[in-house]
């Protein structure tokens, strides 16, 4: 459909862009090491560039842009820190370090500790989708409060995204070394998927009804959510392993339906060199952590982490109407790392330089996409831009 030039050329991941939004308020997201830059991709934008100014260095923590564009929040080791367009800090919660030291007044303070380099992701923070709340996944306590006794708590906010103040808030029962937010399309509903290193990746889902927060768990605590569909009905996780996709209902997490990572026909590459006798269990392909919903009954997944070393990384088309493998999808040129769903029929890439995005969708649209049954060599479809 495009290519967007990224304002930023980074290679490192802490810096790479993203895309937002449907496509009525669709921006490019990109940090930088002093500034977070949200380009709006509608020409008619009054400020199509605003640069929210950074606290600490993009390396330190993940951010979050409200619905609007008008409010930034930055998720650090120490802090919370919300900041609007003029670049004032509208408000900032701090918080027990993630490294578990007593804390720091400034970045120079700790920029260069190992401890601090270790958990530079441990926390994140997401917007609701009315933009009036911002969830927030901390290492408790905050810093006006007594300290815990036996050791530090993870906690999962619930913050009035206008004021700082917190709602709601309650134990994750987690130890993570990373984690993400998955939005819903209900603004009292959101999921967070944490990564505990080899150790799993248990995944909570909050539900805020203005008075109280509930939290739900995935059962066996080893599935990494994807995505919500659009409708907000449905759930897309990959187990810890990446050797199965999985469909949930989002109203009480149950699996509706489980795709298998054997049905992935081997590399191409395997194939072709006849490397037969050397093809075991580590040449099999598995599923990305990364993937989404393109519309209600169609996902992406990537493969690209298991292809890495075979040749270039494979994309798949998934029916999620049931949950099967339909095709590949091949590209007119090259592109880099696994696809970003956006839900609304599209979905992205990163170029192969990692300086651009382009975005995609199904040639003929989603009403024409193929209903075949999954099999060993499904078809091949072409993307189109």
């Amino acid at each position: 459909m495009t290519t967007i030039a990224a304002p930023l050329a980074f290679s490192e991941v802490e810096g790479l862009p993203r895309l937002e939004g449907l496509a009525a308020t669709r921006r490019l997201v990109q940090r930088g090491d002093t500034e977070l830059i949200v380009q709006s991709l509608d020409p008619s934008a009054k400020d199509p560039v605003v640069r929210f100014p950074a606290p600490w260095p993009r390396r330190f923590g993940g951010d979050a842009v409200s619905p609007a564009g008008d409010v930034a929040v930055f998720a650090g080791p120490h802090a919370l820190q919300a900041v609007d367009r003029s670049g004032s800090v509208r408000w900032e919660l701090r918080h027990r370090c993630w490294a578990g030291c007593a804390g720091h007044e400034s970045v120079a303070e700790y920029a260069d500790d190992r401890r601090h380099h270790r958990y530079l992701n441990s926390g994140s923070a997401a917007f609701s989708a009315d933009g009036a709340l911002v969830w927030a996944h901390i290492r408790g306590p905050l810093a006006h409060e007594a300290p815990v006794t036996g050791g530090h708590t993870e906690e999962w906010l619930v913050i009035d995204a206008a004021s700082g103040t917190v709602l709601a808030r309650a134990r994750t029962h987690t130890a993570a070394a990373g984690s993400h937010h998955v939005p819903h399309p209900d603004p009292g509903q959101m999921g967070l998927s944490i990564g505990e290193g080899q150790d799993g990746s248990p995944a909570r889902w909050g539900r805020w009804d203005g008075q109280a927060l509930s939290l739900d768990r995935f059962g066996d605590e080893d599935r990494v959510l994807l995505a919500a569909s659009p409708s907000g009905q449905r759930l897309l996780t990959v187990t810890h392993d990446q050797d199965t996709l999985a469909l949930h209902r989002s109203a009480d997490g149950a699996v509706e339906a489980e795709l298998s990572a054997v049905l992935i026909p081997r590399h191409p590459a395997l194939e072709a060199d006849d490397f037969e006798s050397f093809v075991d269990e580590e040449s099999a392909a598995f599923f990305d952590y990364e993937g989404g919903f393109v519309d209600e009954g169609t996902a992406v997944i990537g493969t690209v982490e298991s292809d890495e070393d075979y040749g270039t990384g494979r994309h798949w088309l998934v029916d999620t109407a049931p949950l099967r493998l339909v095709e590949q999808l091949v590209y007119p040129f090259k592109v880099s790392g696994p696809p970003k769903a956006l839900g609304d029929g599209t979905w992205y890439t990163l170029s192969a330089a990692e300086n651009a995005l382009h975005l995609w969708t199904l040639t003929g649209g989603a009403e024409r996409r193929p209903r075949a049954v999954a099999t060993r060599n499904p078809k091949v479809r072409t993307a189109s831009r």
